[in-house]
């Protein structure tokens, strides 16, 4: 009997191209349900796995971090940040075969906070795709597509739905278009800038237990910034470790090498360490990271909504609910970048939940004064008779 060669594991990601069968496979695909059981990295909101989660993307409001603090809130015990979702189901991608990928955008809705002991259970669907588009500076012709995530508590309330968009692209084209967005990498700091940068970064603070009431905020209000970076190898590695990431879980020897022969796309072999490598790597390796058109490795996209969340509850505090939110990326914040995020209210009204609400503008930009991340979201707020009829 003939034996089928297995297939080979290249020295670099797969390369793709936009095919009308491609197209019509996958149009086919729309509305399935797509399998999590590999990309589930928490099920349970154990204290450890708040704890973790929080620490890895630099957030340590004593809400999600602090027992006895929680204790003496409204909750009553500890609660997960609002992205605490990702540590469960980060995302799961659909497959366009040999075609790289970026995360374009993300629309999420939250309906009950996620509380100590709580368990999670992400439901994913297809729910289609735009174009392809034609061709722009940053890439050739491009897909976009969306995956539908609804998480669940074991209450089988729904807790958040997050609309995931990607673009998906010929690799060919992105790495022939890298030279005409090319930027001086890692970016010269000067121990002055460098500072400063500490300086803001450590300056951040959650408002915690003061209460923003609804009454006291204006159209206009400002957000006020916090900092995130230099960006660095660290931070990435935190964010993995935090549960946030991959698609699929990161696994080493074996482990991988049985999961990379049976599907050789998901893997590359390094050139220079000669490791197998996965194609997430591309956020913590360089030359993965080439092979994607970029200059360097570079940041994820639910890890910049990650920071985006962190700034909104830190100005809400401890009382306030982070009703929705909408977040585009824009530009690779790559590795030795710095981010402030920021926004200030451009309306508040009560909703039609009855809720007392502001709506904000929110915003990233990095030291190249480049928008990263513009976005908006929706927060419930406290509101004086309110509280004084409790």
């Amino acid at each position: 009997m003939t034996q089928t060669a297995e297939p080979e594991i290249g020295k670099s990601l797969a390369e793709g191209k936009f095919t009308d069968e491609m197209l019509e496979k996958m149009r086919a695909l729309i509305g399935t349900e797509l399998r999590t059981a590999g990309s589930v990295n928490n099920e349970y909101a154990t204290r450890l796995a708040i704890l973790r989660f929080a620490e890895g993307i630099g957030d340590d409001n004593p809400l999600w971090t602090d027992e006895a603090y929680a204790a003496g809130t409204a909750h009553g015990e500890l609660i997960a940040p609002p992205s605490f979702i990702f540590a469960c189901l980060g995302s799961v991608q659909v497959g366009w075969p040999g075609l790289g990928g970026f995360h374009a955008e993300t629309n999420m809705e939250f309906h009950h906070p996620i509380r100590v002991g709580d368990k999670i259970t992400a439901r994913v669907v297809f729910d289609g795709f735009d174009g392809p588009i034609d061709a722009s500076k940053f890439a050739g012709r491009r897909i976009k597509d969306y995956l539908r995530q609804e998480y669940r508590n074991q209450n089988d309330e729904l807790v958040a739905t997050f609309i995931c968009s990607r673009m998906r692209f010929e690799r060919t084209e992105m790495q022939a278009k890298r030279e005409s967005r090319k930027i001086e990498l890692p970016h010269p700091w000067t121990d002055a800038e460098l500072a400063r940068v500490d300086a803001d970064v450590l300056a951040e603070s959650p408002r915690g237990a003061e209460k923003r009431y609804w009454d006291d905020v204006q159209v206009g209000d400002d957000l006020g910034i916090i900092t995130k970076g230099p960006i660095g190898l660290t931070d990435e590695i935190a964010f993995v470790a935090s549960g946030a990431a991959p698609i699929p879980r990161l696994a080493a020897h074996g482990v991988a090498l049985r999961r990379y022969k049976k599907h050789p796309k998901w893997a590359f072999r390094d050139p220079n360490t000669h490791a197998l490598e996965p194609v997430y790597s591309v956020h913590y390796n360089d030359y993965a990271a080439s092979l994607q058109g970029a200059q360097m490795a570079y940041d994820v996209g639910i890890q910049r909504t990650c920071w985006q969340i962190h700034h909104l509850t830190n100005w809400m505090g401890d009382d306030g609910f982070l009703k929705s939110l909408h977040d585009q990326y824009r530009s690779h914040v790559y590795l030795s970048d710095v981010v402030r995020l920021g926004g200030k209210v451009t309306e508040k009204l009560v909703d039609g939940d009855g809720d007392h609400v502001v709506k904000v503008e929110t915003w990233a930009t990095n030291q190249r004064e480049q928008s990263v991340m513009p976005g908006s979201a929706v927060i419930r707020l406290p509101y004086r008779a309110e509280a004084a009829a409790k």
